[in-house]
Order: structure tokens, then C-alpha cells, then sequence
């Protein structure tokens, strides 16, 4: 036996016989009572619709191709129907090289779409050596326009089918069981983070805890959901229970010794294996593997916020914002004759808030709430609707004018933000900029939203926007302050159409 330096609890050594007490047999009432889940079908079925997507755009390009370029008189274009034929052939012997045809990353997280764009760049490149080499003038056009045009055509046909996926999912369709292991506070933080984002396809039905007990008086359910064993009937109760997913989080002796032990248990049934690897919300760019004779560590590299990317992410801030004020003139010309015929009042609201690094600006939007707004807050306090009090948010303010309640159901009053993204303190993608106020009731790690510039919108806005809690609102601020990026903020900015368009948690 050795001693667990995670948990400080005894564990077992790998080369240990597993030797199951009494206790983790699968002839406990509970466990026999339990109703293994079913999964669905699903995965087979959208892993056909996915190829079938995808062969379906190349045969349209390569189709259009023929119609529109054949010519009995003219020997180019037989040369570039003769690439074309090749292109698309090399494509799709590229894509399930790529694994773009994997069940498992259908439907979340950028792994679907980077594994296309890897095929398309594979068949891109080996067409133009080939064109290169033989002196083929007609490879150019499929190099530089048409492959590249099959390859977005495939991601905008995923991206189609990925909303459809989406939607069964929020209904409860199209997802994998889950078996959640580890202390009983970590598995209902897993059970609460599944729930809060189904469209990632985890359906948490059973879990298993060191005591065997959930939080229930009688300890059968953590959250709804069946506690059917302890830590020492993982293995059995995964092998027997239709799991698709083991999710291993943090739990006190559970050591190295009964995770690999446990690999080797699910290798005969058809369960993944997922383990929480303790790091808070922390992932993508930051994240690496540094394996060292063997043993596979994570190596967490310092958040950058300079560099190139940086540089990058400046310039897009202020050339978009720059089109969008100018296209959007003439809205702005109507919404302040809205605000004035209204009451009258001006049309334009500035606050003091906080920006990176501390640093004092003025805010402004359009006036969506009456002119004393500010002399009535103290009297309203009584009546926050924002779980945790730190910020004041009412879903029936009396305080929002008529003009003003459309304005902020559709985040409309934010666009003269605009003019503080131009002038460089607030950003297009960032933290909620916050009142001076509440930094000052900030704690150590709230502070870290202030490492960059508040932006007008964020994770926050495409999460929920006022329904979030104050905690998920730090922590959606920090998650994006620790793992930003480029395609980060893209992302944002994508979802953030859908957010405002549905007007769901805006008041």
C-alpha cells in the first residue's frame, strides 16, 4: 500500500490485486434497483448525416464545375474538370484521415470544424504539389478558390446540422450516460455544469461517491440523480450499469493506482473514460502535455495579455467598431428621437466604471431608464432580483422607460458603447465592465477580471446575461481572462447574435 499525496487516504498499488469489499458488490438493494440507462442511437445516426453532408457539398461543387465549365473546343477546361475530379477525390480520402468522420466530436467544441479545415488544407496542398510537378496550369483555381470554397461549404453544412443536434439535445435527446465519481461536492458540481450546457451531449444518470451516499436524507440521489456505490465499485458498476462516460472527479483516496486500474477495467466495455484533472477553468491555449519517461504531466504556461495577438485583437476592436458606428448612423439618429419623444430627457447615459488595470472611464449608452433613475436606486435596493447582491438587477424595474425596455431586451441601448471601444478602454469581447462600487467588494480572484479590457460583450452576455448568478458571473469573467484567444473572442461574438436575438435573461 501506498500513501495517496493528493487525498492523504491509503490507496492501493497498481500491480495490487483489486480485491471489492462486501460493500461495492453489485447485490446491494440499491444497485439492483437501479434502472441502467439506454442510450440512444444517436451517434451512428449523425455520424451518416455528417458524411453524408459532406460528400453531398463536394458532389455539388464538383457538379457545378462540370456544368458550368465543359467545352468540347476547349482543352483547359477538360484539364480543369480532370482537377476538379482529382480534388475532390483526394478530399475525400482526406476526411476520414482526419478523423472529420469521428462520432465522438460531433456536436461540441472546435475539434468537428478543425478536423475539416486540417482535410481540405491536406487535399489543398497534395493537389498543388501534384499540379506543380506535372506544370498544370488549371490546378490554380481549385487550389485557390474551389477547394477552399468546399471546405467552408462543409463547415457552414455541419454548423447546420450541429443547431439541429443542439436542439434535440436541449429536449433531452442525443446524449451519452454518465457515471460521475468522486466526492459528493465535485459531482454535483459536475451534475450542475452538465445541465447548465446541454448542447455538449452529457446526461449525467448515476455516480459514485467515497461514502456510497449522496446529499438526500435517506443518501440515495445527489441532485435527482442515483448514487449506485461507492469509489471501490466503479469498475463493476460501469461494466454493468450502460454507461458511455466515466467521469472521474476530485475524491479523497483516489489515487493513481485506482485510476489506471480503472482504465484497464472499462477497456472491455464500450465507456470513455474522463478525468477532472483539478485545474480551475483552465484549458486551451494554456494547457500542454509534457510526458516525462512516461509519465504524462500537465504543464500550465503563464496567461499572456501582450503580443501579437494582442496587437491584433486592438486593431479588429477599433476597425470594427469604426464600420459598424458607421453603418449604424442612421439607427442611432432614430433611437434618440424614440428617447426624446418618450420623456424628453437626453438621450445618452454616462457612468463611471472600471477598466483594465484599475483604471477609471466613462461608460456610455443610450438612456433606457427615467432621468432620476439613480436618486430612486436606494429605495429599490430591497428588491434585487441579482442572486448574491453584489450587482442590482430588477426583472420589473419600474425605474426603465417604454423605449427603454426594448432598447435593453435586445442589448440595443449598448451600441454607443462603441464610441469607448474606439477611443480604446473597453474592448468588443471582454469581462462586464464594473462600477467602482463593486471592486470594491471584490476578492482576490474577482480582481482578475481587471487584467484586460472590459468588453461589451462576453461570456456573461451568451450565458445567461441577468439570469447568471454573481458567482457564475465571476467565474465566466475569469475562464475568459485565463484562457483567451482570438478564436475565443470569435466565438463570442458569433453566439452573442443568438443572445441578443433571443432577449432571453435581459432586463
Amino acid at each position: 500500500m501506498i500513501r495517496d499525496p493528493d487525498g492523504g487516504r491509503v490507496a492501493a498499488r497498481v500491480d495490487e490485486p483489486f480485491v471489492a469489499t462486501t460493500d461495492s458488490m453489485l447485490t446491494s438493494d440499491r444497485l439492483l434497483a437501479f434502472a441502467a440507462p439506454t442510450a440512444e442511437p444517436w451517434t451512428p445516426r449523425w455520424r451518416r448525416l455528417a458524411i453524408l453532408t459532406d460528400l453531398a457539398v463536394i458532389a455539388a461543387v464538383t457538379l457545378a464545375t462540370i456544368l458550368f465549365g465543359w467545352g468540347d473546343h476547349m482543352p483547359s477546361n477538360r484539364a480543369l474538370l480532370g482537377c476538379g475530379l482529382i480534388g475532390a477525390t483526394l478530399l475525400v480520402a482526406a476526411l476520414p484521415l482526419a478523423r472529420a468522420w469521428d462520432g465522438a466530436i460531433l456536436g461540441a467544441g472546435p475539434a468537428e470544424f478543425r478536423r475539416l479545415a486540417n482535410a481540405t488544407i491536406g487535399a489543398t496542398v497534395t493537389l498543388a504539389l501534384g499540379g506543380l510537378t506535372l506544370l498544370v496550369a488549371s490546378v490554380r483555381i481549385w487550389v485557390f478558390l474551389l477547394l477552399p470554397l468546399t471546405g467552408g461549404l462543409m463547415v457552414l453544412g455541419r454548423f447546420v446540422l450541429r443547431k439541429r443536434l443542439h436542439r434535440a439535445r436541449r429536449r433531452g435527446h442525443c446524449s451519452v450516460p454518465v457515471l460521475a465519481v468522486g466526492s459528493v461536492e465535485a459531482v454535483e458540481d459536475l451534475i450542475a455544469r452538465t445541465r447548465r450546457d446541454p448542447h455538449f451531449g452529457w446526461r449525467v444518470e448515476g455516480a459514485c461517491t467515497p461514502t456510497g451516499s449522496g446529499t438526500t436524507e435517506d443518501g440515495a440521489t445527489i441532485e435527482d440523480v442515483a448514487v449506485v456505490g461507492d469509489l471501490d465499485s466503479v469498475g463493476a458498476v460501469a461494466q454493468q450499469g450502460g454507461f458511455r462516460v466515466v467521469a472521474v472527479t476530485q475524491a479523497p483516496g483516489w489515487g493513481p493506482g485506482r485510476l489506471q486500474r480503472l482504465a484497464w477495467e472499462l477497456e472491455s466495455t464500450d465507456a470513455d473514460l474522463a478525468v477532472d484533472p483539478g485545474l480551475m477553468e483552465i484549458a486551451g491555449p494554456r494547457l500542454h502535455i509534457a510526458p516525462i519517461d512516461g509519465l504524462p504531466l500537465l504543464r500550465l504556461s503563464k496567461p499572456r495579455f501582450s503580443g501579437s495577438s494582442r496587437v491584433s485583437k486592438y486593431i479588429m476592436d477599433r476597425v470594427v467598431a469604426a464600420l459598424i458606428l458607421l453603418v449604424a448612423f442612421p439607427l442611432f439618429l432614430l433611437i434618440a428621437l424614440a428617447i426624446k419623444i418618450d420623456d424628453a430627457g437626453p438621450v445618452f447615459f454616462r457612468q463611471e466604471r472600471v477598466g483594465a488595470n484599475g483604471s477609471r472611464f466613462r461608460m456610455v449608452k443610450f438612456r433606457s431608464m427615467a432621468v432620476d433613475a439613480e436618486a430612486r436606486l436606494e429605495a429599490l435596493k430591497k428588491h434585487n432580483d441579482f442572486a448574491g447582491g453584489t450587482l442590482f438587477k430588477m426583472a420589473r424595474d419600474p425605474r426603465i422607460t417604454r423605449v427603454g425596455a426594448t432598447l435593453r431586451k435586445y442589448s440595443i441601448d449598448e451600441l454607443p458603447q462603441l464610441l469607448n471601444v474606439l477611443t480604446g478602454t473597453m474592448s468588443l469581447v471582454g469581462p462586464r465592465p464594473p462600477l467602482p462600487s463593486e471592486v470594491a467588494t471584490y476578492a482576490d480572484d474577482a480582481r482578475r477580471r481587471l487584467l484586460v479590457r472590459p468588453g461589451m460583450t462576453g461570456l456573461w452576455q451568451v450565458s445567461g446575461r441577468s439570469n447568471l448568478t454573481w458567482e457564475e458571473s465571476v467565474r465566466l469573467d475569469l475562464r475568459y481572462v485565463e484562457n483567451w484567444s482570438m478564436a475565443l473572442d470569435l466565438t463570442i461574438l458569433w453566439k452573442t447574435f443568438g443572445a441578443v436575438a433571443n432577449g432571453r435573461g435581459a432586463y
